[in-house]
């Protein structure tokens, strides 16, 4: 009897809505709810009714703000990181490998002279500060020196520095003059240096990249250290290599690099065993004698382990290795596996970073420090009208010097100085995904030993020159050993720290502990709420309907007749008219009289005689 019930009040909620009043629905949603609390506001007397609305409400307010802090929870799209121990046949790294010095001093010396001539007059004014340039012969060219000169600053007296320009002889004290103002330039900016060794070296490497700007790639390549005379032995587990096995590219930092393994034309190498006897061993001659004294102050070989088809960023993740030393390198592997929107802002490729990859011309896979770089780049052309010489050029952009653009320095002291220009950097650039890390463990010893020296150092000059004299030493050659420690790689991986099950299992225990209830219930809510909007409906076609009546009844207060008023007030008044004519009493009609044609009659206004009426009848 129940189920007819329900199913006849159903049907009619389907048909016709639900009929009933909000305190008529409400009372019925609050009888037949399983959410607990409900049946027991209007089974209840008037004080528990009470007792039970305040606690159904309080409950009801404690389980949409803890539904608020789930879901806030899960759209926060918080991660955990797992780190799980791997075993297998890793692909051994890329080894790069460049000179500490980019260039031979023999070979660029002629196109840093003038240079040369001018630090070296200037150390001995720092050194000699009462000996004059005035005595050196030819005259030195103060041009290069005029548009960046150094200076040197006393602040015995803090208040009033003495700003003394090295290469002048009436030197003047100015109370808060700067270096800037003593140039009378608006386009000056400078540095404070600690040491005049940090100073020099700092001024030389800005002057030579102007200089060295303008000379033309393979010319700079030409300068460079080449393979056969840096690469004096190779071997790779049990296979003998040379030069020929390297990947050639040209750094703007260190000049030539040599690429081992890069995986560019060649598939990359696997690993047979871990342990040094089956890694890469090299013996490097970096010919120390022949440096550039004021560019490279530090000797040595500089390299790096990436990934295959990576461009090697030798200053921010290189090493160095010292001369007269065997350095031995242990490999362990670390894989990251990020994961990607809406997780974290990573990248796959690369293609939907909005920074123009400028290191895509050497056909590199893309990696942070080379959006970086590209970024800068970017900004330095479009702020300076030029680029900077240790990055790659855009198309149809020249590299800065003093002659066509003078205010260079200046642009790219500001820009590199910009805190603005590096966080909008920051923000455009995305890490990858997916990234493998060597983590090294690094030893030396001397090497060769004394006792060994003399008979290594005789037998490498032989193979790399063909004389029996010697032409190596101690503070040129480098070996090295790189190999992996062990096969045990590490793989660290993100994953989603809240799922949509997560959710959905939180949210229902919240619900089911607070009211005790289910997804039955929710659906049990969701239809009181159709039904309200469903008499709310047809509250509003009702109340429509009324007003447009009450406007009728407002345009017409005086309603016009129907045709059935107007029909019996006309069937009457001819009535009337018959029995006035005929006498009081009205006959019967003869037999075989036809009935009369009511569909003849004619319906005229009240006011209107009709067509067989006499005028003058009242």
């Amino acid at each position: 009897m129940n189920l007819k019930k329900y199913l006849v009040r159903a049907l009619h909620r389907l048909q016709k809505g639900p009929g009933y009043t909000y305190k008529e629905l409400l009372v019925w949603y609050c009888d037949n709810t399983n959410t607990h609390g409900p049946k027991r506001i209007i089974k209840e007397g008037p004080k528990k009714k009470l007792i039970w609305f305040f606690l159904t409400l309080l409950f009801a307010s404690l389980v949409f703000w803890q539904w608020g802090i789930l879901i806030n929870t899960y759209l926060s799209y918080n991660v955990t990181s797992s780190l799980s121990i791997g075993f297998k046949t890793m692909k051994f790294p890329a080894v790069t490998v460049c000179n500490a010095n980019p260039f031979k001093y023999s070979e660029v010396k002629p196109l840093l002279k003038e240079l040369d001539r001018l630090i070296e007059a200037a150390l001995e004014r720092i050194l000699q500060p009462g000996n004059s340039s005035d005595s050196v012969y030819p005259p030195l060219d103060l041009e290069l020196w005029n548009q960046m000169p150094l200076v040197l600053i006393d602040e015995h007296d803090k208040d009033n520095p003495i700003i003394l320009d090295i290469f002048e002889t009436n030197q003047t004290a100015m109370a808060g003059e700067t270096p800037c103002s003593s140039q009378g330039s608006d386009n000056c900016t400078y540095r404070n240096f600690s040491s005049a060794a940090q100073a020099v070296t700092e001024w030389y490497i800005l002057q030579a990249t102007s200089i060295l700007s303008k000379v033309p790639l393979h010319d700079r390549i030409r300068m460079g250290y080449q393979a056969e005379d840096m690469i004096l032995a190779c071997l790779y587990g049990a296979e003998p290599c040379n030069y020929k096995n390297f990947t050639q590219i040209y750094h703007p930092d260190h000049g030539n690099c040599y690429i081992f393994n890069w995986g560019m034309d060649e598939e990359a190498l696997n690993s047979s065993n871990p342990g040094a006897e089956f890694g890469l061993k090299l013996i490097l001659d970096i010919s120390q004698q022949d440096y550039i004294p004021y560019l490279s102050s530090a000797a040595g070989a500089r390299l790096m382990l990436h990934q295959q088809k990576s461009f090697p960023f030798l200053k921010d993740q290189g090493i160095y290795a010292m001369a007269g030393t065997e350095t031995s390198i242990g490999v362990l592997v670390d894989e990251l596996e990020r994961m990607g929107y809406p997780y974290s802002d990573c990248t796959v490729n690369g293609s939907d970073v909005p920074v123009r990859n400028l290191y895509s011309q050497y056909n590199t896979s893309y990696s942070i420090q080379a959006c970086l770089r590209s970024c800068f780049q970017n900004h330095m052309v479009e702020s300076c009208g030029c680029g900077h010489y240790m990055f790659p050029l855009p198309e149809g952009v020249n590299y800065c010097n003093n002659e066509d653009y003078p205010g260079w320095a200046y642009c790219y002291s500001s820009l590199r100085s910009s805190i603005k220009q590096r966080q909008i950097c920051i923000d455009s650039c995305k890490e990858t995904c997916n990234d493998t890390q060597y983590k090294m463990t690094i030893s030396m010893a001397d090497w060769p030993s004394e006792a060994s020296e003399d008979w290594i150092f005789h037998i490498l000059s032989y193979e790399r020159d063909m004389s029996t004299n010697v032409t190596l030493d101690r503070t040129g050659i480098i070996k090295l050993n790189i190999y992996f420690q062990e096969y045990n790689y590490r793989t660290i991986s993100e994953s989603a720290a809240t799922t949509i099950v997560w959710l959905l299992s939180s949210l229902g225990g919240q619900f089911g502990f607070w009211m005790g209830g289910s997804v039955l219930c929710l659906i049990e809510f969701g239809e009181i709420i159709i039904d309200s909007l469903w008499i709310t409906i047809i509250n509003l076609i009702s109340w429509c309907k009324g007003l447009k009546q009450r406007r009728a009844r407002a345009r017409y207060p005086d309603a016009p007749p129907t045709v059935s008023e107007l029909v019996e007030a006309h069937t009457n008044l001819g009535f009337q008219h018959e029995a006035g004519a005929a006498g009081a009493q009205a006959l019967p009609p003869e037999p075989g009289t036809p009935p009369p044609n009511y569909d003849s009659l004619r319906v005229q206004p009240l006011d209107t005689p009709g067509p067989d009426s006499d005028t003058d009848t009242e």
